[in-house]
């Protein structure tokens, strides 16, 4: 049964693998990365085991670019229920600590010979079909992990994915629901059909057939209920023509720029992890061995290959390639920046096992000239000064809107125009009248009945809105003669089909 859950879990593993890592990749540069920060504030508990409200923050956050990506870039993402975004984030969330904790408590295993060959096969760590260390690297830096971080994230997966097939394949299904299953499949009908062909020619409508119609029916020919509106604009991208940024700003941007470059160390290493097999005690004596060779002149490259637990890097030599500060464990990152270069670490305790830790070569910074870097501090400088007036704009653009009696004010205030939209309906429009907030707010009670100013409205994170009533068209009743024409087709289409019943 065991093998058989294994065998059938291989299709599931590489696509796993590989969902989590687009999944991931879809929130890189949004601060979105599920990080290790802790916080005081808790979303819920599973059997003791919290989940913070920061972890759920950024499941909803992955929850709705998932959706908009599915949904296309036209869909307008002020439909989305942010209620129920969260609920279903913070149910995962719950779901998948169950079943962590239930594949733990089954004692389910995901051995680290296993990860290894996933990781070697992945596809997004291969260059030219062969595993790359570098790219290994870089894509799991742009996911917010070291190496051992991404294992140990992996094999959660991988043990959840084990549950879930143990589940699905552990499923069974009676005799008496085959063969239920086969007599309805199986069963047959015999039927005839007579085609009545309704004859609208020889329906006759006198124009009192049509105006009885008409009146009894005077509700369904009403001209639908529209509104124009006016509103005025506030869009991020305007103001960057409004500020300027000085020599000095430039200069000290640049200053700050280059004192933050760090040196690159580039690292190799040995471990030994602690895990089932071995405890702790036991991974630092079989580490110990592994020094004592070292110390005897063997290579270090070469007893990488045949004792580090760590795959990506044991088929390299141990080596990590060149990192700076911040990437690799604490003890780890201590204990690699007091070595000299060629030298190598006494026996490492970090959160995944023992290391041997060897520096192989240390890069200077290089530092780029003010004239390569210019170009961009003067955007992010302006970028800065922007936002800042961005949000000063919209509070004066909130505080007048709320304050006046029209748009005018607001308008010759912040040096905005004021607009018209065409006329539209509780469906919407198009372009701006299309945005379901902007339609809730034209026909608010507020806007459409008190005549008031909208508050503002984020149409995205760089454009807001207010809006204003400028006509209300309300519902009239037609004439007779612009309705008598399709009154006359509808009513005899009805009578052709009733007289052939």
């Amino acid at each position: 049964m065991l093998q058989n859950i294994r065998d059938n879990s291989q299709g599931w593993i590489a696509k796993a693998i590989i969902g989590i890592i687009v999944a991931l990749l879809a929130l890189t540069g949004v601060d979105a990365i599920f990080t290790s920060t802790s916080n005081s504030q808790n979303a819920a508990a599973v059997n003791g085991k919290k989940i913070g409200t920061v972890e759920l923050t950024q499941a909803v956050e992955m929850q709705r670019r998932q959706l908009l990506q599915q949904l296309g870039q036209d869909f307008d993402a002020s439909l989305l229920d942010e209620k129920l975004l969260r609920e279903a984030a913070l149910k995962g969330l719950i779901e998948r600590t169950l079943l962590l904790q239930s594949a733990t408590d089954a004692k389910f295993a995901f051995s680290a010979q296993a990860l290894d060959q996933l990781i070697l096969k992945t596809p997004e760590f291969l260059v030219d079909g062969q595993f790359s260390a570098e790219r290994f690297d870089q894509v799991i830096r742009q996911l917010g992990y070291n190496r051992l971080q991404f294992r140990q994230m992996l094999e959660q997966e991988m043990l959840i994915g084990q549950l879930r097939a143990g589940l699905a394949n552990s499923g069974f299904v009676t005799d008496a629901q085959v063969n239920a299953f086969a007599s309805l499949e199986k069963q047959t009908r015999d039927f005839a059909t007579l085609t009545l062909k309704a004859d609208p020619a020889a329906v006759v409508l006198s124009d009192d057939d049509i105006k009885a119609y008409y009146t009894a029916q005077a509700s369904e020919f009403m001209t639908p209920e529209q509104v124009v509106l006016e509103y005025v604009e506030l869009n991020k991208e305007s103001f960057f023509d409004q500020v300027e940024v000085s020599d000095e700003a430039l200069k000290t941007a640049y200053e700050d720029e280059i004192a933050n470059l760090a040196e690159q160390r580039r690292a190799a290493h040995i471990l030994v992890e602690v895990s089932d097999k071995l405890n702790d005690e036991q991974a630092k004596a079989k580490l110990l061995e592994v020094q004592k060779r070292l110390q005897q002149g063997e290579d270090f490259a070469t007893l990488a290959k045949e004792f580090s637990d760590d795959s990506g890097s044991a088929v390299e030599g141990g080596d990590l390639g060149f990192a700076g500060p911040g990437v690799y464990d604490p003890a780890f990152e201590q204990a690699l920046y007091a070595l000299t270069e060629n030298a190598v670490s006494a026996p490492v305790r970090s959160e995944f096992g023992w290391h041997l830790i060897k520096l192989l070569g240390v890069q200077a910074p290089e530092v780029p000239s003010f004239a390569s870097l210019e170009e961009k501090l003067q955007r992010e400088l302006k970028a800065r000064q922007v936002e800042q007036r961005f949000v000063e704009v919209a509070k004066n653009l909130e505080d007048a809107a709320f304050e006046a009696s029209d748009l005018a004010q607001p308008a010759q205030e912040l040096g905005l125009q004021v607009k018209v939209t065409d006329a539209f309906g509780r469906q919407g429009g198009e372009g701006l009248t299309a945005n379901r907030q902007v339609i809730e707010a034209a026909f608010s009670a507020e806007v459409l009945e008190d005549g008031s100013n909208s508050s503002v409205i984020e149409l995205d994170p760089n454009t807001l809105v207010v809006v204003r009533v400028k006509e209300h068209k309300k519902p009239e009743q037609l004439a007779l003669e612009q309705v008598a024409e399709s009154i006359r087709a509808q009513l005899t289409k009805v009578r052709a089909s009733e007289a052939v019943k």
